[in-house]
């Protein structure tokens, strides 16, 4: 029995292991990205659809900044581990343009919801000659915003 110990020991130790749970990353809720925008997410449905708010803090027009409407999908196939990723959609309410992120909603060492996106964003222009100013690309990094 002495030299069954250790082994049980082990098998102990690693079915423990699975049984542990990893927090889970959701996208419900209030949201504040590094330059200062804010977005609000409401609950996301059975199929991953979700709908919100984002309210930015920057803008290429010298129009009034409004809160605009957003849409979206977060990935909830069986792969789905916890850190789901998603994708949304802002037809922002105060200019001719158009936003899609990509990204995915991570759990950090410290047990703090990150949301890690990337962007599109499309604007209108007068011509299919000026098409190739009307297309920016950046990242966000989006924490949660403590009520």
């Amino acid at each position: 029995m002495v030299q069954a110990t250790p082994f049980l020991l082990v098998l102990f130790l690693a079915l423990g292991a699975q049984g542990l749970s990893v927090k889970k990353c959701s996208l419900t809720g209030t949201w504040v990205n590094d330059l200062g925008s804010n977005m609000t997410i409401t609950t996301v449905n059975a199929n991953g659809g979700f709908a919100g708010s984002y309210h930015t803090a920057v803008t290429a027009t010298s129009n009034e900044i409004k809160v605009s409407p957003l849409q979206g999908a977060q990935q909830r196939g069986p792969n789905q581990k916890g850190q789901p990723t998603f994708g949304f959609t802002v037809n922002w309410s105060f200019s001719d343009s158009i936003t899609v992120f990509t990204g995915q909603c991570f759990v950090d060492d410290d047990g703090k919801e990150v949301l890690k996106t990337m962007w599109l964003l499309r604007s209108r222009v007068e011509s299919i000659k000026s098409d190739w100013k009307a297309t920016r690309v950046g990242t966000n990094i989006f924490t949660r915003l403590q009520s």
